[in-house]
């Protein structure tokens, strides 16, 4: 049951009364989204929608996405939903997938449903003496101090950083947590975000 402080829509008229987080682990949504993956600069938003819609629909729930704007608390809902909590990245880590996951969708149902109680477990990084993430960017983007967007996205711009645009986040794949769900769609991924950071500036 959503709390008044979680942001759902439709919570203050009575009509959220559940939220499922639809989402992915590993590579196996890449191998079903490959083929759509040059439709775009919104290709996998567009695909995701595509699939989740028809989904939600046939469950009378109302679908909301990452995407939207204004942007809805997703990693909020995702912490209360399942043991996930915060990296030293900044990025949401899971016990078992480590950084490679991700919230497509979350469906809002305006009844009650029946849900697995969260499962308590121990956040990786409180158990990572090296911290391999933190030192591995070639840039030091990223420090106990936050993430350095900037220096990232100059890096990523120059000869330099052709390793992290063909391979995908260094210090991402530096974590130890979750390898073998490493997703193939790094360079995808990787490739997206230095277009939108790029459109920002």
């Amino acid at each position: 049951m959503p709390a008044p402080e979680d942001g759902v829509p439709g919570q203050d008229e009575g009509r959220a009364s559940a939220v499922v987080m639809v989402g992915n682990a590993g590579p196996e949504l890449w191998r079903r989204f490959a083929a759509h993956a040059e439709n775009g600069a919104n290709a996998l938003n567009d695909w995701s929608r595509n699939i989740i819609a028809p989904i939600a629909e046939r469950h009378a729930a109302c679908a909301v996405y990452p995407f939207d704007k204004p942007p809805l608390p997703f990693l909020r809902w995702a912490m209360k939903a399942e043991p996930v909590a915060p990296s030293p990245l900044g990025m949401l880590i899971h016990p078992e997938y480590g950084l490679w996951h991700a919230y497509r969708a979350a469906l809002i149902f305006d009844r009650p449903i029946a849900l697995p109680a969260r499962e308590e477990r121990a956040r990786p990084c409180d158990s990572c003496p090296d911290k391999p993430c933190l030192a591995t960017c070639p840039v030091g983007a990223f420090t106990e101090a936050g993430y350095d967007v900037p220096a990232c996205a100059g890096h990523l711009s120059s000869a330099a950083g052709v390793a992290c645009m063909d391979a995908g986040c260094l210090a991402r794949a530096a974590c130890p947590v979750g390898r073998p769900y490493a997703r193939e769609q790094a360079r995808f991924h990787m490739r997206a975000f230095h277009r939108a950071v790029s459109a920002s500036a």
